[in-house]
């Protein structure tokens, strides 16, 4: 079973792709095919076998030889794994759906922001109907949280933009909106924290290495998806390790 989830996970990788890169231009994620964006090469069937296609043609298109993004087979490979992890955590139940969906934004998230640090509002509407349609048949406890964690999802970054007069931008503030209604009140609070710190670390890392400069703007899209799994998928392990440890 773990194999044909991990085949869905790469397949729907490749279309995550598609969608991050496209829709953020307002483009069509069905024509044209895909096609090597140096030489227009249509690509044939075996050039798109996600992961494969990369490390057989070393990264490289087949007709021109010009560099083909690494953000290819790395957005493929992790959703793939995402998606076999996720019912080691959450089980072979019904939430387990709402777990992919949970990743499936994210990933393309993480695409649309580090790409054009954008995070298109046709994405979060698209997921905004996706989890409602999930919650009806798969309410939270109590039911009202999915409401309650989307208004302080963003109700709590709409005050930080406007506190920080646009230091963060309005696509993150919808983007929690989502998570929250998705997730609840106690776990979009802790993906906001771990979105944070997930984010300062990876700053401060960058600017120690030179890699940063201190007042460049870098995509917080990816550290709020990445805040979002870890609350999702271990929220109830890290607040017991914490309580148990500090307080």
């Amino acid at each position: 079973m773990q194999l044909y989830v991990f085949t869905l996970g790469i397949l729907l990788g490749s279309f995550f792709n598609v969608v991050g890169l496209r829709v953020p231009l307002n483009k069509s994620i069905v024509k044209p095919r895909s096609h090597c964006p140096y030489c227009g090469q249509t690509l044939s069937w075996f050039e798109l076998i996600p992961v494969i296609s990369y490390l057989l043609q070393g990264g490289k298109c087949r007709s021109c030889r010009a560099p083909v993004s690494p953000l290819y087979p790395f957005v493929e490979l992790v959703t793939g794994l995402l998606f076999v992890s996720a019912p080691l955590l959450t089980g072979w139940t019904a939430e387990l759906f709402v777990a992919w969906s949970l990743i499936s934004l994210v990933v393309i998230v993480f695409i649309t922001d580090i790409k054009y640090m954008i995070i298109p509002d046709k994405v979060l509407l698209v997921f905004a109907v996706i989890f409602l349609l999930e919650r009806v048949f798969l309410p939270l406890d109590p039911w009202w949280d999915s409401f309650l964690g989307a208004a302080v999802g963003f109700g709590l970054l709409l005050l930080i933009t406007v506190v920080s007069k646009g230091g963060m931008g309005f696509g993150d503030v919808k983007l929690f909106a989502v998570l929250g209604f998705a997730t609840g009140t106690k776990v979009v609070l802790l993906a906001f924290f771990l979105a944070t710190l997930f984010g300062a670390v990876f700053g401060l890392i960058g600017m120690m290495a030179g890699k940063l400069e201190k007042e460049k703007p870098i995509p917080f899209g990816p550290f709020i998806g990445l805040g979002a799994l870890t609350a999702y998928l271990f929220g109830e392990e890290l607040l017991y390790w914490y309580i148990h440890s500090f307080i």
